[in-house]
């Protein structure tokens, strides 16, 4: 009876230790991605204020991954992120062969258009640009490297989309994803049909979604089922004309092709899982 309590308590202390190295790793996690957000270096109060964390814990969390060289101090004592991030980054870029060509690519189009590229993928359910080299128009209007953004705001994210159900489409959306930038909001049903649109035409061109001075011209990239991994996409002034337009749509299609896993005769189209969005990074 008493080796029986025994290894029932000892269970229940390795389950709450377990436990509570989970809540561990959990609160490192959120606090590389409130760095992220931010941007820049903060101090440890601001960064348990973005956490909502208490600051004995997070004082301990940081001087471990300081002491690991995935943060690093600056001289008025706020932390960001270390060289040993951008080592682990570099290792992610010459290890994903997609993400490495779809950087050349993007270089060699905005070398050879003038215009301004990007190669985007899908973050937790949301657009993100992975690589982005700008054009040398004077006037430039681009997102950063890294940020997320609504997939309803651009062509990229209605490519990206385009392999889900409608219902996981809608699972997919956060408040607030519908809202424009430009004031309007975009009605769900109506997000749906141009996902679906998109798919169908194999490229998709929106106008003044991000800024009103803004096209963005964007065509999938598929892996050997068929199924949209990423997008390349131009950001073009809104006064661009219909014939460069559609130059560059043509351009984009055939990088995006060429970039694509050769699909085998008998793949049917591939369809991904809200579920598997959500877990991807």
């Amino acid at each position: 009876m008493l080796k029986s309590q025994e290894r029932t308590n000892g269970q229940r202390r390795a389950a709450a230790g377990q436990g509570t190295r989970e809540r561990g790793i959990d609160r490192v996690v959120q606090l590389l991605a409130a760095l992220h957000r931010h941007g820049r270096p903060v101090r440890i109060g601001e960064l348990c204020a973005l956490v909502e964390a208490p600051r004995s814990s997070t004082y301990e969390i940081v001087r471990t991954l300081v002491d690991a060289g995935l943060l690093e101090t600056s001289p008025d004592s706020s932390v960001f992120f270390g060289k040993t991030l951008y080592f682990y980054g570099m290792d992610y870029l010459r290890e994903h062969d997609l993400v490495s060509r779809g950087r050349d690519e993007v270089d060699r189009l905005a070398r050879e258009t003038g215009e301004t590229c990007q190669f985007c993928m899908l973050t937790r359910g949301q657009y993100t640009v992975v690589h982005m080299r700008a054009g040398v128009r004077p006037f430039r209007i681009s997102s950063e490297v890294g940020t997320r953004i609504p997939a309803p705001w651009t062509a990229s994210g209605r490519l990206l989309y385009s392999d889900f159900g409608d219902d996981e489409i809608r699972a997919l959306l956060k408040p607030g994803d519908l809202d424009m930038p430009n004031g309007q909001r975009l009605g769900v049903d109506e997000f749906v049909a141009s996902v679906r649109q998109a798919r169908e035409e194999g490229f998709c061109i929106t106008s003044g979604l991000v800024d009103a001075y803004t096209h963005c011209l964007a065509a999938p990239i598929r892996d050997h089922n068929h199924g949209t991994v990423a997008t390349i996409c131009f950001v073009v002034p809104i006064d661009t004309p219909a014939q460069r337009i559609a130059q560059l749509r043509d351009t984009l299609v055939a990088s995006g092709h060429a970039l694509s896993v050769n699909p085998p005769s008998s793949a049917t189209p591939a369809r991904k899982t809200a579920r598997a969005d959500r877990a991807d990074n």
